[in-house]
């Protein structure tokens, strides 16, 4: 399939504005130029409440956003990362998207704004989105979730963190109910068909995915561990039921689809959908194009599934 007509529009409109790519001007520049984003989520809708606060953290106080769709004291919960190439972003992207989410599921959802490379290189970000997972299990009686029925995901940079996090978990026998992977960042390899076929033109990238590894990991020395790159683990097994969804023009598609794979191959229950006519980032983008909310309620109705 062709590009989704709304998403050729939208490219068309970014190209117009001549932002640099990240490479090219200093982070702090770069992240300004993320406010705008904001925008394209679209609005949000009704919930019955919005709350922040803050957690501690291993090396700072990490603030938080939960999103509470339902008043029971048992609701399912999801423990959501942000996207972002680890190095970008912010929650207020995400308010449109997770609201529908939660609402639609009747999972209370926990989005941490975790630290950010290259000031905060890996093993931090990661660090933090695993304590964000430990202190909603310690606190799920005073947050209203059941503690059996907790999940994570994640977005592109967020969806190597979600996957990684359901590593450690697993690793240390805490059992999560989903890890929901939204065109995610698995593999290190840039030699991949995606990575070559969908190389520029589309929104993020290659390029852009090499900087953004860069800043997360500051050389090769972590290139071994699963922790970063969760396609480099030793197996695969015993770890939560997987939602996957990839879009058909990212260079991220083939890390969601071989990391499906490998899940499946080592008797991990995997749902994957790949959306035809779609670029990455379009999952928060519910102003600039209807596939966005369907894939938003398609994810709902099955963690609604899983978690009942």
């Amino acid at each position: 399939m062709s590009l989704a007509p709304e998403i050729e529009a939208f490219l068309k409109r970014l190209d117009a504005l001549n932002l640099p790519q990240v490479w090219q001007a200093p982070v702090d520049e770069i992240r300004r130029n993320t406010q705008g984003r904001t925008i394209t989520s679209g609005p949000v809708e009704n919930i019955l409440e919005t709350s922040n606060r803050f957690i501690p953290g291993p090396t700072a106080d990490l603030p938080i956003r939960i999103y509470r769709p339902t008043v029971a004291t048992n609701a399912p919960a999801i423990v959501y990362f942000h996207g972002g190439g680890w190095v970008l972003n912010f929650l207020d992207i995400y308010d449109a998207s997770l609201a529908r989410l939660a609402n639609q599921s009747g999972a209370t959802i926990i989005a941490v704004n975790y630290q950010k490379a290259p000031e905060h290189p890996f093993p931090i970000p990661f660090d933090d989105c695993y304590a964000t997972l430990l202190w909603v299990v310690a606190n799920a009686t005073n947050l209203g979730i059941d503690e059996n029925r907790i999940g994570v995901a994640g977005d592109s940079a967020g969806g190597n963190l979600a996957a990684a996090v359901a590593l450690k978990a697993r690793d240390n026998d805490i059992a999560l109910s989903v890890q929901i992977l939204i065109y995610p960042a698995t593999d290190r390899n840039f030699d991949t068909a995606s990575y070559k076929e969908n190389a520029t033109g589309y929104g993020l990238s290659t390029q852009a995915m090499q900087w953004f590894w860069d800043q997360y990991l500051q050389g090769s020395h972590h290139d071994e561990n699963p922790y970063a790159i969760p396609m480099r683990a030793s197996s695969f097994k015993a770890l939560a039921p997987a939602i996957i969804i990839t879009a058909q023009y990212d260079p991220l598609l083939n890390d969601g689809e071989r990391y499906a794979e490998l899940l499946h191959r080592d008797g991990v229950p995997v749902l994957y959908k790949g959306y035809e006519g779609m670029i990455h980032g379009f999952f928060t983008n519910m102003a600039i194009t209807p596939t966005a909310q369907q894939a938003i309620d398609f994810i709902a109705y099955e963690v609604k599934k899983m978690t009942q």
